[in-house]
């Protein structure tokens, strides 16, 4: 499998008026970003300091961690992948950002049918998959429903949560909610539709659930639109944050979300090269940089994240290079790196390599390709 994949396979912020530029990381290109002052990075740690301490200044009572003393992409990789999953004879997969692990252990998975902007539109296939940790196929159902799927979550009673990030012939801009035997019990949204409203959407990139039953979803996919809403379980609609831009609390595509033990939303500004972390009612708590390019995320019940960086290259996010990086959101340190295996791709534009990612409760990695069209299955070498 591995060998299969490896073939196929200026950031500032004004606040109040104080400047605030990326740190210096060890190991980063001469022309990254610098920010003035002390060496390390003010009161987080840097080469003068703790050594395990991360690089962070606090602004206006929000802290923005720009990075380790460690240098991006040097974190060990204790993974290795296998061939996952087993697919029907003759059935091929489209592009893939929505994968995510269900309380039973199971993996599911949405795919885009065919390649093409239009995925879905006019295809037969069945774009969801429900499979067991062995890669065996459960159940695979939603022909006709999707245009584009894009998120997908899996709430702690097994209901499966899908969002469809563009319409057309009446179909998509919407999130559906599936029962775990494929029934639909909810759509939020108007089917076909773009739009601001309390009842559209713009490109709904993804959704998460609290335990509660709060319904969040992050909408806006690389279009004009930018921003985090809220409802409640029943669908109703709550409220809202955010605008496309750059400033703190701002979102240039915000790609995926997840939430952590505490009930912070940690948020993939991707275009933006950033996680965003706030409290259930839009409060900006934390900026994370050292989490690099993110496009996917997701948090296990040890709090312990996974971010699919299928984006950084030199022009976008100058020091780091696309894989996943997984760390506890505790203490916001990277521990491992799996990374991106495609010389040729590596310094490409556009989403190469693990766009979607999970993690079942054994620790097993699974990401989903966009461009390559593909699944993955990482385990502990």
């Amino acid at each position: 499998m591995r060998t299969r994949l490896s073939k196929i396979a200026g950031f500032a912020f004004a606040i109040a008026g104080v400047s605030l530029m990326s740190l210096p990381l060890n190991g980063q290109s001469p022309g990254a970003p610098q920010v003035p002052g002390a060496p390390g990075g003010g009161r987080g740690g840097g080469r003068g300091g703790d050594p395990n301490a991360l690089q962070f200044r606090t602004i206006d009572n929000v802290k923005y961690v720009d990075g380790e003393v460690a240098a991006p992409n040097s974190q060990p990789n204790p993974y290795t992948d296998v061939s996952w999953p087993q697919l029907p004879a003759g059935r091929t997969l489209g592009g893939i950002s929505a994968i995510a692990a269900a309380p039973n252990g199971h993996i599911w998975v949405v795919d885009r049918c065919t390649p093409g902007a239009g995925a879905c539109a006019n295809s037969d296939l069945n774009p969801v998959w429900e499979f067991d940790a062995d890669g065996k196929v459960i159940r695979n159902f939603g022909a006709g429903l999707f245009l584009y799927p894009h998120g997908l979550w899996v709430d702690t009673e097994g209901f499966v949560w899908v969002t469809d990030a563009r319409g057309a012939q009446g179909k998509g801009q919407q999130v559906i909610k599936f029962s775990p035997d494929g029934r639909v019990v909810m759509r939020l949204g108007t089917a076909g539709v773009a739009g601001l409203a309390k009842e559209t959407f713009n490109g709904p990139c993804a959704v998460v659930t609290t335990p509660s039953g709060d319904i969040f979803v992050a909408d806006g996919h690389e279009n004009a639109v930018s921003r985090i809403m809220k409802f409640d379980k029943t669908g109703k609609y709550l409220m809202e944050w955010g605008k496309k831009g750059t400033g703190p609390g701002e979102f240039d595509t915000p790609h995926a979300i997840a939430l952590d033990s505490q009930g912070r939303l940690f948020v993939a500004d991707r275009a933006n090269s950033r996680v965003q972390v706030f409290d259930q009612t839009g409060k900006l708590l934390e900026v994370w940089r050292q989490f690099g390019r993110a496009s996917g995320l997701f948090i296990d019940a040890n709090d312990v994240m996974y971010a699919a960086d299928s984006e950084s290259n030199t022009p976008r996010n100058p020091g780091f290079l696309r894989g996943i990086r997984i760390g506890s959101v505790k203490d916001g340190r990277i521990q491992s790196f799996i990374p991106y295996t495609n010389k040729e791709q590596m310094n490409a534009g556009g989403t190469h390599g693990v766009e979607g990612v999970t993690a079942d409760a054994a620790g097993n990695v699974y990401g989903a390709y966009v461009a390559e069209a593909a699944l993955v299955k990482y385990v502990r070498k």
